[in-house]
């Protein structure tokens, strides 16, 4: 079973909390967060990528980028826009979008859960990226931004999460320029807090990374460090815990990830085609684009149309991992068609988020790429069971949306 505890989160004043949020630090460049930054001294970019207030002849990774964080979350502690908790709390985050709710707990996991396999992963992570975000949260001595974890559902837990949230005016509530709804609240209930911790303890044998692997590796390191500069901790510290948002698993919504490559490998069209039709029924699309609408299917766009591949029996292996989507493509068509064994390193594919829409890829298509994959979504199921077998899921399979916002809830290491 695993702990979840309440803590005194840094976090802004009500007042200022819809232009402190900024998008997850990993989802613009560096200049794309100076023009989502500019002309806002609020804006949580500031911290989570400094950067943005250096000359650009410094790398984003030298030491003066995360002094800069520190010095920014200072300022921002200095100046009221992030103020400390009263008491230990947990809180309650929504995420509204297309009318589709989702609520979960904002509380702080524990690091020995992860290092002991209660708190699973499917990804694997690269150690240049667990490396920033250690110097980043070592600098800041505070996690900066959540980890996305789910868990199987769990009535009580939900319903008390909704309760509250019905019964309560929110803190924030505030809608972003992208359409979704933000709303947040402090359960400050003694006895509700017992119990929801109880219940984790007692009832929730897992959680799962959803979003943010390479943040709780960070994190892990980071805790591993402090515990070695103090020796007779007790485990009850700040520092040995995570920040967290935990939404149930039936909440969550995973849109499709998608594919563009450069080149046919070496094939015309027509070749290509005919190789396709070895393994999957090829079905010229008339009006396009086409979105597959069941697993083992997928949309192929080329030279200005679309196509329906439905995959052969032959290549769906009865396997957790290997049965997936992602696997299907990368094995019968990425890798032995085109070329593409790693699909992490090379660059001859990329690849394309949901929330872009298929437009996206012929858009990509038309400048620097000749085709394109649309995929089915993954079911938040098969990454439960992926997870369970202790396996990883193929590279970029899932993209989850909303994105959590960042600047709304700070984890501390050290709380005084």
């Amino acid at each position: 079973m695993v702990k979840v505890s309440p803590f005194r989160a840094l976090r802004p004043a009500a007042s200022l909390a819809e232009r402190v949020a900024s998008l997850p630090y990993d989802v613009m460049n560096r200049s794309e967060a100076a023009v989502m930054a500019e002309g806002n001294p609020y804006s949580f970019l500031h911290i989570s990528r400094a950067e943005i207030d250096l000359p650009l002849e410094i790398d984003d990774h030298a030491p003066e980028v995360y002094q800069k964080s520190r010095a920014n979350l200072e300022r921002f502690e200095q100046e009221g826009i992030l103020v400390k908790e009263a008491a230990p709390s947990y809180y309650i985050y929504r995420l509204i979008m297309d009318g589709q709710a989702q609520t979960g707990l904002v509380g702080c996991t524990a690091v020995d859960d992860y290092l002991e396999g209660r708190i699973k992963k499917h990804e694997f992570t690269r150690p240049v990226k667990e490396q920033d975000r250690i110097d980043h949260f070592a600098a800041c001595g505070c996690h900066t931004e959540a980890v996305l974890l789910t868990y199987r559902s769990d009535d009580f837990i939900d319903q008390a999460l909704l309760d509250w949230a019905d019964g309560h005016p929110a803190e924030y509530d505030f809608t972003t320029d992208d359409g979704i709804t933000h709303q947040f609240w402090v359960l400050n209930d003694a006895a509700l807090t017992a119990e929801i911790q109880k219940r984790f303890a007692e009832n929730v044998p897992a959680l799962y990374i959803a979003d943010g692997h390479h943040r709780s590796a960070s994190a892990a390191k980071v805790c591993q460090a402090y515990r070695a500069q103090h020796p007779d901790y007790t485990g009850e510290e700040a520092f040995n815990e995570f920040l967290a948002v935990i939404f149930p698993h039936d909440q969550l919504r995973i849109m499709d990830y998608n594919r563009v490559v450069k080149d046919l490998g070496g094939y015309t069209t027509e070749a290509f085609l005919h190789k396709l039709s070895e393994h999957f029924t090829v079905t010229p699309v008339a009006n396009g684009p086409y979105h597959p609408e069941a697993k083992h299917t997928f949309g192929l766009y080329l030279e200005d149309r679309w196509y329906k591949l439905e995959a052969h029996a032959d290549i769906v292996p009865d396997d957790v991992t290997e049965g997936l989507d992602a696997a299907i493509l990368q094995n019968a068509v990425l890798a032995p068609l085109l070329g593409i064994t790693d699909p992490r390193k090379d660059d001859r594919i990329d690849f394309v988020g949901g929330i872009r829409g298929l437009e996206e890829l012929e858009r990509r298509c038309r400048y620097d790429m000749q085709l394109a994959f649309a995929l089915y979504p993954t079911d938040i199921n098969d990454v439960l069971r992926v997870a369970d077998s202790g396996q990883v899921m193929p590279a970029k399979s899932t993209w989850f949306e909303p994105k959590l916002r960042s600047g709304l809830f700070l984890h501390p290491l050290e709380d005084n």
